[in-house]
């Protein structure tokens, strides 16, 4: 989950709401620079967090019963492994991509955990295969997996409310094009990105969060119920080629 504090309690975005944000941003992505295989990129890039641990006793706790944000917890082998395992049930290039997607997120980490070492080491082996299984190069596996990633780190940006006031610059982070892109707020509100990457001068997204009026839970159901009881608001920016 990804968790914000409010006035009233929490404001809560699920992960897999967030990969639907990410996903409407790349289908805005300029038609000549899409990745190969596009609608397994766009599928990997909508599911890259699915795979999450049941809503049972604790696990979407912190140790004080506020809601887990997805920052605190700082990883699971088994949520990767069935993350992948989803993938590959639709494609091995959906597969290479969530599995790139693990050696992206983890392999800093690699040293200090012989399972997680386990896992990347299996990992390496798993993207070459399945690269030769798609026929696809390197490069073109490097590329489709930037532009997921860039698209997963736009959408965190919004949906964590990280875009700086005052139309002061943010990097988003370095493209699939290895151009290193920007994302600031107009003067009358608008989102726009410097340099453009996308076919349409405007365009509009969106996502679901849900206002929870509680700040404290003592089982997963007791938030589980609370969030689904809550009200649902739609957050909604509008993105504007700057001038």
């Amino acid at each position: 989950m990804i968790v914000k504090q409010i006035d009233i309690g929490w404001q809560i975005i699920h992960q897999q709401a967030h990969g639907l944000l990410a996903f409407q941003l790349a289908l805005c992505w300029k038609k000549q620079l899409r990745p190969t295989h596009w609608v397994e990129t766009l599928i990997a890039l909508t599911e890259h967090d699915d795979g999450q641990d049941v809503w049972a006793e604790r696990n979407h706790l912190t140790k004080a019963g506020a809601p887990l944000d997805f920052k605190i917890l700082e990883y699971s082998v088994e949520q990767c492994r069935n993350m992948i395992r989803i993938g590959l049930e639709k494609s091995r290039w959906n597969a290479l991509m969530l599995s790139m997607h693990t050696t992206f997120l983890y392999a800093t980490k690699k040293g200090h955990d012989k399972a997680l070492d386990a896992f990347l080491d299996e990992q390496l082996q798993n993207q070459q295969t399945w690269r030769d299984a798609c026929v696809a190069s390197e490069k073109e596996a490097d590329y489709a997996y930037a532009f997921l990633q860039w698209c997963d780190a736009l959408s965190l940006i919004l949906c964590q409310d990280l875009l700086p006031p005052e139309g002061r610059r943010l990097e988003i982070s370095k493209g699939p094009d290895g151009k290193t892109y920007f994302i600031y707020q107009q003067p009358e509100g608008a989102v726009s990105v410097d340099p453009w990457p996308f076919g349409q001068e405007a365009f509009t997204v969106h996502v679901e969060a849900y206002q929870v009026p509680q700040l404290s839970f003592t089982s997963d159901e007791e938030l589980y119920n609370a969030i689904h009881d809550c009200e649902v608001v739609q957050l909604m920016w509008e993105f504007v080629k700057g001038k």
